[in-house]
């Protein structure tokens, strides 16, 4: 027996990903420990409680999980019904995490700084592959692993405003008027936006919440503007299929986005390269440049960055990582998930081997894994972390025996009222082998009233 064996199987991140790969580690009988960055289960997906997921409930279990909850009597929710993503956290992740299963391995407020080889830096290859993962947190512990599956997501590093992939000028120091993805318009974060103008940049379906949201409240509250502003020259991603889209929550909520913009209650602006921000007597002023090099201003009150989401690897500085250059994910994973080329219902099943990095027993599972890729789905996650705890298990023929369902459309989220999360693109709806998204995959084509700036490049389906 080989003196790893001893150690637990750490998993970083108690969100959906994460506490599924301990639900899958306890069926498989491996030690394992959950190290929690905040003081609760699911604590990113509690940052957005206000959005309802696309997807009903019945896709947002993992298996494994479901045996255990069931095990322990459980009433499960309706397997239709939408959850929010608070009641994601209180009605699936909680008492997931409560079991006495898994409750004893789980540590919060355990934020993980470094991952290493204990005694050994990157340069180090003798003995490598037998020697203990070293994982160091903030508060100074250290623990000891076999292995390291790392579900900590990406929520903490969004992408920057900048459209060259650098912070706009002037980006830090515009903080105070900045808002991450998926503010509760509606609810606790209200004051902020009653009576200002607010420029959502954006086009994902992160962004179409906020802005019906906003749309919403500027209905009911005099002086409250709303402006919309994509990269592309065209919202048609964002917009859907409408009522011909095969999943109508999706098209629920491109045909109300459509419908305030037409109307004039949403400011739509096309080629929006956002280039410098500056603190203008309590605004701030948003200088756009165009693709000619010409530059154009927008004075606002408050600015929403939907503009997705980035891996942060740093943790794992002295591993021996195989990163895709473009994407961030592994390289063998990277051309399966690639934005340009996929949408959500188009990425084929993968597992272990395409998560695999040379520093063998390290995974990066979930929305990580994915590195900038905006199509990762939540059954995605859970695939992913069955076929790697089997390989841990040394179960290969179950580690590579990958199925994955994805949405027939590609549809990475829908409408709050029935609906969606954001570019994480938390769940899938109908099952079946995707179709791109696009004008081929049933998106609408008729022509809309639009203030042109400049063409962009085309983004994913799930993010701009």
């Amino acid at each position: 027996m080989n003196a790893l064996d001893d150690l637990p199987i750490v998993v970083i991140g108690a969100g959906p990903t994460g506490l599924a790969a301990a639900a899958h580690l306890h069926e498989r009988g491996l030690p394992f420990t959950v190290l929690e960055a905040g003081d609760a289960p699911g604590a990113a997906v509690r940052q957005w409680g206000h959005v309802r997921v696309f997807s009903p409930w019945r896709y947002n279990i993992d298996p494994a999980a479901r045996r255990l909850l069931d095990e322990a009597g459980w009433v499960a929710p309706d397997p239709q019904a939408l959850p929010t993503g608070a009641e994601l956290a209180g009605d699936y992740l909680q008492p997931l995490a409560e079991l006495p299963q898994l409750k004893p391995h789980l540590r919060y407020r355990a934020r993980v700084e470094a991952i290493s080889r204990l005694g050994l830096d990157r340069l180090r290859t003798s003995g490598r592959d037998t020697t203990p993962f070293l994982l160091r947190l903030a508060d100074g512990d250290e623990l000891l692993a076999r292995a390291v599956i790392d579900a900590s997501g990406t929520w903490r590093t969004p992408n920057v405003l900048g459209a060259s992939g650098l912070p706009a000028r002037g980006e830090a120091d515009v903080a105070a008027y900045l808002e991450h993805a998926l503010p509760d318009v509606l609810g606790a974060d209200r004051g902020r936006f009653v009576g200002r103008h607010t420029l959502v940049v954006g086009a994902g379906h992160s962004a179409a919440n906020t802005l019906l949201s906003l749309a919403e409240l500027a209905a009911v509250e005099a002086g409250t503007e709303v402006t919309w502003a994509i990269r592309t020259a065209s919202p048609a991603r964002t917009y859907g299929g409408g009522a011909a889209d095969a999943l109508p929550a999706r098209g629920a909520l491109g045909s109300r986005l459509r419908a305030h913009v037409d109307a004039g209650r949403i400011r739509l602006l096309t080629g929006f390269s956002v280039h410098a921000l500056t603190p203008t007597g309590g605004r701030v002023s948003v200088v756009v440049r165009h693709a000619d090099g010409a530059d154009e201003s927008i004075t606002v009150d408050r600015v929403v960055a939907a503009t997705g989401f980035r891996p942060d690897h740093s943790i794992a500085a002295e591993l021996r990582l195989d990163l895709d250059p473009v994407l961030g994910a592994t390289r063998a994973l990277a051309p399966l998930i690639d934005p340009n080329e996929h949408s959500c219902g188009t990425v084929p099943p993968h597992g272990v081997d395409e998560l695999a990095h040379p520093e063998s027993g390290y995974y990066a599972v979930g929305m990580k894994s994915y590195g900038r890729a905006p199509t990762f789905l939540m059954a995605t996650g859970y695939e992913q972390v069955r076929s790697v705890v089997a390989a841990l298990a040394g179960d290969w023929a179950a580690a590579r025996d990958v199925q994955l369902d994805l949405p027939e459309t590609g549809v990475c989220s829908s409408d709050p009222a029935v609906s969606a999360s954001g570019d994480d693109c938390c769940g899938p709806g109908p099952t079946a082998r995707g179709l791109s998204t696009g004008i081929s995959g049933g998106l609408l084509s008729a022509p809309i009233s639009l203030i042109a700036l400049d063409a962009a490049p085309a983004g994913g389906c799930c993010g701009s």
